[in-house]
């Protein structure tokens, strides 16, 4: 059996997401299990190629994980005979820099958002076009376990037909002076590109697209609840992008979607994420890998009376989906890249689909600011 090498230039790989999601759960993972299977046998091996502003840190992290190319020259990086750029980084400086790579050759695959506006966005779009490489934006929840489930049980017919999705979406993240945050503070400061709308509302526009049907319309409310917070060196700063969303959306079809999205809530739910499905035959609950269901057939029927206590309990009659044996989300997505860079299937999550995320946020903060519903534009390829 054949070994293909194959190139990636990965920046932002020192930051949390970066390293531990994209580096070392499904690049170094893709490695240790010998690369990805081609059709014709072949096993196509990523080679990553480290960079980053602080040589000390990349050099450490390479050092750390056995990888033997790393730098912080990113100029040589372009320069250099590598086939992806994968950037993780600042959201801000992100549509420089894969400009930066498509007109070096570069396919592209980055996170999310790509950009802070939907003009940078689609002209990020037209560029990878124009320039014929191939793209794509990290859309990751569409791999978790409890979302995969979902997409089954719709596929199969259980809900009927869907009218409503529910999420609940986030947890407390602390200010960082009595508990230090798990966040970090530019995730806060509007300045520096933080905001759990631009953030968040990317995330759920892949899902509802892909899941339950094209979004049409939103109305979004945003609120920075905590005013304060302390950063990394132990500084108070003022808080002044939004720590909290909470946002409708119609969906072709006539279905009714609403997310709340928080850094500001405590949680007493099942998981981190969780999706409620409605339908005229059943229901589920998902969170990042389990689903519960409860068809019409097992629906208790509830009466109203407050003068005594629930008779009901209200957690029994779900039925969990049963498991598989589920990859990392990240890994299954840069597996599917890797293969399409490769020649072999399409990528739908192109830069198109990373715009119609931007394209939401950015429309979701319009409505905030106009206290109104504002309909969302189509995207044309």
């Amino acid at each position: 059996m054949s070994e293909k090498r194959i190139g990636i230039i990965m920046h932002g790989v020192t930051g949390r997401m970066g390293m531990n999601q994209h580096l070392i759960r499904s690049i170094l993972e893709i490695r240790k299990q010998g690369g990805v299977a081609l059709k014709d046998g072949t096993k196509l091996m990523p080679d990553p190629l480290l960079v980053g502003r602080n040589a000390a840190k990349v050099e450490e992290l390479a050092r750390r994980h056995g990888v033997t190319r790393w730098t912080a020259d990113l100029d040589a990086a372009l320069n250099g005979p590598d086939e992806i750029f994968f950037d993780a980084a600042s959201t801000q400086l992100r549509p420089k820099l894969v400009k930066r790579a498509i007109a070096a050759g570069k396919h592209i695959y980055c996170e999310k958002p790509v950009s802070t506006t939907l003009a940078e966005a689609k002209d990020l779009y037209a560029a990878a076009k124009k320039a014929r490489i191939k793209h794509g934006v990290v859309q990751d929840k569409l791999w978790l376990p409890g979302l995969l489930k979902l997409q089954k049980l719709r596929e199969e017919g259980f809900f009927g037909r869907i009218f409503a999705v529910r999420g609940e979406f986030g947890y407390w993240v602390f200010e960082g002076d009595r508990v230090p945050a798990q966040r970090p503070s530019w995730n806060y400061r509007k300045k520096d590109g933080g905001g759990i709308i631009l953030d968040m509302l990317c995330h759920w526009r892949y899902v509802l697209d892909n899941l339950f049907g094209e979004v049409q319309a939103v109305s979004c409310v945003g609120a920075t609840h905590i005013p304060f917070r302390w950063d990394e060196d132990g500084k108070k700063y003022r808080a002044t992008a939004d720590d909290a969303a909470y946002a409708t959306f119609q969906l072709k079809g006539d279905v009714i979607a609403h997310f709340n999205s928080s850094w500001d809530v405590r949680v007493r739910r099942d998981d981190l994420l969780t999706i409620q499905v409605d339908g005229t035959e059943g229901s589920a609950v998902a969170g990042l890998r389990r689903c519960f269901t409860q068809s019409y057939t097992e629906t208790p029927k509830p009466v109203w009376n407050p003068d005594i206590p629930q008779p009901i309990n209200f957690f029994e009659n779900w039925k969990e989906v049963a498991g598989e044996d589920y990859d990392n989300a990240f890994k299954v997505q840069w597996e599917l890249f890797l293969k399409h860079v490769a020649g072999e299937g399409s990528f739908r999550w192109n830069l198109l689909e990373g715009a119609k995320g931007v394209q939401l946020a950015e429309l979701g903060l319009k409505s905030w600011r106009q206290r109104k519903w504002l309909d969302v534009p189509r995207l044309k390829p």
